[in-house]
């Protein structure tokens, strides 16, 4: 197996063990009477981030691995396990809230408003860049921004309560 596979096999089993997290949080969240909001946004994101990945198989199992980008990529990944660790059972690739409940704002919430979404937001990029895929990269880092900033405003709108 190359260092490229074992690299994608580790994402792959990291994303989908968030999966099953969101899940539980997610069928938890429902039994407090969270709300979803922006449903239909969805799918799509899941289409852009399975594609992601699936692409990244395609193209980059088998890359040379820019060790200093994928440095890069494992510090974004201490930032996404502080974020997830700070929101606790509330973390979902969902967007749900909680009547009667409060913000976060320990950890890196303390810094920003959104920290899970700045490290989406690097990670879609430096990981194809990591292994070689520039235009990977580009077309996925933009396709990502404009899913950030779709899922942004429908969270800013459900967040708007507990301002």
């Amino acid at each position: 197996m190359t260092a490229a596979a074992i690299v994608l096999a580790l994402v792959t089993l990291q994303r989908l063990s968030e999966l099953v997290i969101a899940r539980r949080n997610t069928r938890d969240l429902l039994a407090r009477d969270a709300v979803e909001h922006g449903s239909s946004h969805y799918p799509v994101m899941v289409a852009l981030h399975g594609a992601w990945l699936i692409g990244l198989w395609f193209w980059g199992w088998n890359a040379s691995i820019n060790a200093w980008l994928l440095l890069v990529y494992a510090l974004l990944q201490v930032l996404r396990f502080w974020t997830l660790a700070s929101i606790g059972r509330r973390w979902t690739t969902r967007i749900l809230t909680v009547p009667d409940d409060t913000l976060v704002k320990t950890g890196p919430y303390r810094f920003l408003r959104h920290p899970n979404y700045a490290v989406v937001l690097l990670e879609v990029p430096v990981l194809p860049l990591a292994l070689g895929l520039e235009t990977f990269a580009l077309v996925f880092g933009f396709l990502n921004v404009a899913m950030l900033m779709w899922r942004i405003r429908i969270e800013e709108q459900a967040l708007h309560s507990f301002r």
